[in-house]
């Protein structure tokens, strides 16, 4: 053995014997419960970094595009994912973090402004401006679930990421606000209580899945995620850093797999098989005299149809999908602010040449997204299904060290107030 072959073998040993040296992390646990899966994420979370230590996924019954329909149903798929991965990760599982998606959520931006008067702005003033932007009038049966501030300006200097400490007339802020139907943020509350968990956060699926696919570079250059996941397509766009536009549209893979159905007249089941084995994004890539097996319904004999049948029908879907997108990114500004691309993460993603497609209809550079920056069990997790589980756990991970920064904060405004008043 040489010398270089020794320090690597030296140096993973070592690294070994740091992790096991280490106090046990504290645990935190993503819940995706999608339209086609339950996917259940648990990580490790340490001071440099986040190891998965199991995963647990069942076939989700009792949701269509994002939304409960059979309590009962989805009740059972997810106790089924949890179990799995508190085998997985042996250990017994309490509280999640679940990802919430479907057409009834919406995204805005709005403003908030509070009067400072030349003094410092301190942390209280940060939750004023905060609290008025998020004043304002929304449907009677939708209910915040994320206000994302954007970015802050004191008197004429914007820009600003945070405002602590600096001395202005009045600070301003822009948010970003999501809401969601109230009755399918409930019916999810209920169905991970009767399963035995408590909800530590209700995530929006395409902020987690940014949280575990998007570079700190691409955020600044400024990134559009598209999240296909098998009942809804979510968009999200950060740019500067920070999240600009949410999206829902209530189509996904789902649909793709319901037009082979009907397009062939072949059973649901066959249809998302012959997705999975012959589907492609692109039928010019596809050679025409390739024949495959279709099933029937009945007794009779499985049909012969061309692969290029197949695509054509999966091609059609995705553009429409795609073009939505794309349309939606023109309409709300944001299109030309796009540097970085697009990442394209979700189930669906894995439709062969899905990338060249959209390439050719955003006219910009796009990616497949997997799950990034983790430890552990990585290849378990190492695949777009997976991405919005691994970002829950991210956001999880990030959420608690946020509320310790807060508490910290906040014996920091109680101490200052004991001193002034003693």
């Amino acid at each position: 053995m040489d010398e270089i072959e020794k320090k690597e073998v030296i140096g993973d040993v070592e690294l070994e014997q740091v992790k096991e040296a280490r106090e046990p992390g504290e645990l935190v646990v993503g819940l995706d419960i999608g339209t086609t899966k339950i996917c259940c994420v648990v990580g490790e979370v340490f001071e440099d970094g986040i190891d998965i230590i199991g995963i647990g996924t069942a076939p989700s019954v009792g949701l269509k595009k994002g939304v409960v329909v059979n309590i009962e149903s989805t009740v059972k798929s997810i106790r089924k994912a949890v179990t799995d991965a508190e085998k997985s990760a042996q250990c017994d599982l309490h509280t999640v973090y679940v990802g919430i998606a479907g057409n009834h959520i919406k995204g805005f931006n709005s403003p908030g402004i509070v009067a400072i008067n030349g003094r410092e702005i301190k942390e209280g003033d940060v939750e004023d401006v905060i609290v008025a932007a998020r004043t304002v009038k929304i449907s009677e049966n939708q209910q915040i679930i994320h206000v994302l501030p954007q970015e802050y300006m004191v008197d004429d200097h914007t820009g600003i990421q945070n405002p602590l400490g600096m001395t202005g007339v009045r600070l301003v802020t822009n948010v970003h606000i999501v809401t969601a139907d109230m009755g399918a943020v409930h019916n999810l509350y209920t169905c991970c209580d009767k399963a035995g968990l408590e909800v530590a956060d209700m995530v929006l699926e395409s902020i987690a899945s940014a949280h575990a696919t998007l570079g700190t570079d691409e955020m600044e250059l400024g990134v559009a995620l598209l999240d296909i996941g098998g009942g809804t397509t979510d968009l999200a766009v950060f740019c500067d850093g920070t999240i600009r536009h949410t999206c829902e549209i209530g189509l996904g893979g789902h649909n793709l797999t319901n037009d082979l159905s009907v397009g062939l007249r072949t059973p649901l089941q066959d249809a998302e098989r012959l997705k999975e084995d012959f589907g492609c994004a692109l039928s010019s890539v596809v050679k025409p005299n390739h024949v495959v097996d279709v099933p029937t319904v009945g007794d009779r004999e499985p049909r012969k149809v061309t692969q290029k049948v197949l695509v054509d029908i999966l091609q059609a879907r995705m553009v429409e999908i795609l073009e939505m997108v794309n349309q939606d990114l023109i309409n709300c500004g944001l299109k030309n602010k796009i540097n970085g691309g697009v990442v394209i993460t979700g189930g669906t993603s894995l439709l062969a040449n899905l990338a060249d497609l959209a390439e050719q209809i955003f006219d910009l550079p796009v990616r497949i997204g997997y799950p990034a920056q983790i430890g552990g069990k990585v290849a378990e997790v190492n695949t777009p299904r997976c991405t919005t589980g691994v970002g829950l756990v991210m956001y999880g991970r990030q959420h608690q060290l946020d509320n310790r920064y807060s508490e910290s904060s906040m014996v920091g405004r109680m101490k200052d107030w004991l001193r002034k008043i003693m």
